[in-house]
């Protein structure tokens, strides 16, 4: 099966309480290399793999600090928070207007949960080393790439940390240990032992297996400007033959989809066992609906106006790159591309079979319409769960997916100035894919022709300098990636993120009120280190 996704054999508790607790390298419980087998084993892998859920103590954890980072969406130009008011989730709001502030519960959460993560994974290596398995390496890379995941997620976050390895003595590490450079270099390690050690396919479905550790080396290379490392990581996922695009961009949304050609990394997410591995970082993003058709959502996470102006087409069926793109509203006959149906609720357009309207909109009067539709199936499944926790669904969350390695492919080239007819050929792919989306026969319906103009054109060789696809390949990944987790980091590692942020929140403060006193700084790029965490550890984190 043509999958790497999370499954999730088991999970093992783990008392974690105070900073030093958490990250100590012999927990509580942990197996002696006497009581080793290859049962128990497994069940430290799995207990590995369960962080990327982000739901260890509560609830709030996975709201907060979820996996999908949803919340770091909201910091961008695409989304707004959502919800019933600015009161609620405040610590997310303060993430939205660049009011940031150690006791931030986000914070908090979002370093607790990776760290959680982290000394499960160090727990599972030093059971690996001692044990006697036959697969002993493989399964040691296994682990060492879900290690660099996770630190990976908080190198794109946090100004400082501690780096704790299954060696490392957590009560004297300090949190400047080491510089970003370096602990990404440690990353880059990781991910190299996974790829030269692992099999081509998972050992079963939802394992990582080598190519997923090649994916996380090129966004990383991405992330570090590192060009000719994203390029090579790219072909060598691209090459793999493992991956394809889906032929129609709805069949994200689409349980049966799980598993398949697209989905390189993701959260296995199931309703078995009375709602444990559910999607709980995205369950607040869950729109109204009229008729409660996915039980009493909350109605978080919405698109921005911004981002549904980005989708407009122009004359050629291109977006508007130079960021002055009309206004797209249903009705009022701005061409728009296809991919804004399935990415959120208009007034007065389908969803999933349905017509999203005003009553789907929790506070409409403060953020708009716009519910976002990516991870939510069509409430017709039979396998949805409407009480608490309402709108379960097995649906996956993909973290990386082939679209994204490809547009990164496309960008390597253009960042070094090479084979830019190459990055033509892709870009225009995956525009490729969105023009083929337009299908009157495809179910459950999310397009109106009758209602909207679609209209997609490709990009041409006569315009397609370096300056010019640079500004396409951006624009590419904010469309095909739209609400997905990408847009914050993007802009970030794009070094335009303070800019573009002060000027979304002149524009939409016109139509946003709660957007008033945001404004943003270079100093607030990254998050400090939790309060409590600092507090809690004896000037080790200061």
């Amino acid at each position: 099966m043509k999958t790497s996704n999370i499954i999730y054999v088991g999970l093992m508790a783990i008392a974690l309480s105070a900073c030093s607790d958490m990250l100590d390298k012999e927990p509580a419980g942990a197996f002696t290399a006497d009581k080793l087998n290859d049962k128990s084993v497994q069940g430290l892998v799995a207990a590995a793999y369960s962080g990327l859920e982000a739901h260890f103590f509560g609830n709030n954890e996975a709201f907060a600090g979820p996996s999908t980072n949803w919340v770091f969406d909201v910091r961008s130009d695409d989304a707004y928070k959502g919800g019933g008011a600015t009161s609620m989730e405040a610590n997310i709001h303060q993430l939205e207007i660049s009011n940031l502030e150690s006791r931030n519960e986000t914070n908090l959460y979002k370093w607790q949960n990776n760290y959680y993560a982290i000394s499960r994974t160090n727990q599972a290596l030093l059971a690996v080393e001692s044990s006697s398995l036959a697969n002993k390496e493989a399964l040691y890379g296994e682990l060492r790439t879900l290690r660099a995941w996770y630190y990976f997620d908080l190198a794109r976050i946090f100004v400082k940390f501690p780096y704790i390895d299954q060696y490392t003595d957590a009560k004297q590490e300090r949190a400047d240990h080491f510089t970003k450079d370096q602990i990404l270099d440690k990353i880059e390690d990781d991910l190299k032992y996974g790829y030269n050690h692992m099999d081509a396919t998972s050992v079963s479905a939802g394992r990582i297996n080598k190519f997923v550790s090649a994916a996380i080396l090129c966004k990383v290379a991405a992330w570090r400007s590192h060009w000719a490392d994203v390029e090579k990581w790219a072909d060598t996922v691209i090459e793999s033959g493992n991956y394809s695009l889906y032929k129609n961009f709805g069949d994200l949304s689409k349980i049966e989809f799980n598993n398949t050609q697209e989905s390189i990394f993701a959260l296995q997410c199931s309703t078995d066992n009375d709602n444990m591995h559910i999607n709980w970082s995205n369950l607040l993003n869950v729109t109204y609906s009229e008729g409660n058709l996915y039980g009493n959502g909350d109605d978080f996470f919405l698109a921005s106006q911004n981002l549904v102006n980005a989708f407009a087409t122009d004359a050629d069926g291109l977006p508007y790159l130079d960021g002055n793109s009309p206004e797209v509203k249903v009705g009022n006959g701005q061409s728009v591309d296809p991919r804004l149906d399935f990415t959120v609720g208009r007034i007065g357009m389908p969803w999933r079979g349905y017509t999203y309207n005003e009553k789907w909109c929790r506070a409409y009067e403060t953020y708009g319409e716009y519910s976002g539709k990516k991870f939510l199936v069509s409430p017709d499944e039979p396998c949805i769960t409407k009480t608490f926790p309402y709108n379960t669904s097995p649906l996956n969350f993909i973290f990386i997916r082939y679209a994204d390695i490809k547009l990164l492919k496309a960008e390597a080239l253009i960042e070094q100035n090479k084979d830019l007819s190459d990055a033509l050929k892709i870009v225009n792919e995956v525009r490729q894919r969105s023009q083929a989306s337009v299908d009157p026969a495809y179910t459950p319906v999310d397009l109106d022709p009758s209602k909207a103009m679609y209209y997609v054109g490709l990009y041409q060789t006569n315009k397609w300098t370096q300056e010019y696809a640079r500004k396409a390949v951006r624009m590419e990944r904010r469309l095909e990636l739209a609400m997905e987790g990408h847009r914050w980091f993007d802009l970030v590692r794009w070094g335009n993120v303070v800019d573009v942020m002060n000027k979304y929140f002149e524009s939409e403060k016109v139509l946003r009120s709660h957007l008033n006193d945001a404004h943003m700084t270079a100093d607030e790029i990254y998050l400090a280190v939790p309060y409590e965490e600092a507090k809690n550890s004896n000037g080790l984190y200061d």
